[in-house]
């Protein structure tokens, strides 16, 4: 028995390290650098994200409602300038694409992006908006060197422009591995705007993986204050005990 026990131990302790090296050996994320106190970036992100993205993606946990309350918009911003399914103020972001034709398109249902950094943090999110090159071998024309074969095409192409990918040298016979991505055809925006764009739209998505984050750190510093006057007062009383007690 003992023995069992310790071969799971060993077992265990062989996935867990395993684990961590092949993490390790992973692509180095560059920082998303997000702030979620930054309401313009928050803003811009939204614009973004429901002009590029609602076509496939959701947010069924976040409501238009609350985006206007948390980010500091009215209800005629959100619903002139970002709803275009159809919603209701009080409805969640629900894309209008139907499944079948999601299915017919991707192969599967877009996934809902709700949780997305929460899953996987802003810095791979962030990573993977910027890595999406042009691939002729892909049945989509695209590729992404953080989701090697994803199946979504760029939706931000005419923005960033196309990226090539560059290649290392291999022996006739390797696989060909890419080293790097150059961009080839400008886009709209300059690559330094671009990049700042795709920040934008992950601090915003980053929001909608938990959107109370904003009013528990606003709520976190009136709990500290209080705490901090709470014992100040402690301190008086205390003091003003124990001088009557040495008094007497």
């Amino acid at each position: 028995m003992t023995k069992r026990y310790l071969s799971t131990f060993v077992l265990a302790l062989g996935l867990l390290f395993g684990t961590s090296a092949a993490i390790a050996e992973g692509p180095e994320l560059p920082s998303a650098g997000t702030n979620l106190r930054d309401t313009a970036s928050l803003q811009r992100g939204a614009h973004l994200f429901f002009n590029y993205c609602v076509g496939c993606h959701s947010l069924k946990y976040l409501r238009y409602e609350r985006i206007a309350d948390d980010l500091g918009l009215t209800a005629d911003d959100v619903m002139n300038n970002l709803n275009f399914t159809g919603a209701k103020f009080g409805d969640p972001v629900v894309s209008h694409m139907p499944a079948d034709d999601a299915q017919k398109f991707f192969g599967k249902a877009p996934p809902d992006l709700s949780l997305e950094v929460s899953a996987k943090g802003p810095d791979w999110v962030y990573a993977y908006l910027n890595a999406f090159y042009l691939d002729p071998k892909s049945p989509i024309g695209w590729n992404n060197l953080i989701l090697p074969n994803a199946a979504m095409p760029f939706p931000l192409w005419e923005l960033q422009g196309m990226q090539v990918p560059v290649t290392k040298d291999a022996k006739p016979g390797d696989d060909v591995q890419v080293a790097g991505l150059k961009l080839e055809h400008p886009g709209r925006l300059t690559p330094a705007q671009y990049q700042q764009a795709t920040r934008d739209l992950t601090n915003f998505l980053e929001y909608a993986s938990e959107p109370a984050v904003l009013q528990r750190r606003h709520y976190g510093i009136w709990v500290v204050l209080f705490l901090l006057a709470f014992t100040f007062l402690a301190y008086l009383l205390k003091k003003e005990y124990w001088k009557d007690v040495h008094e007497g």
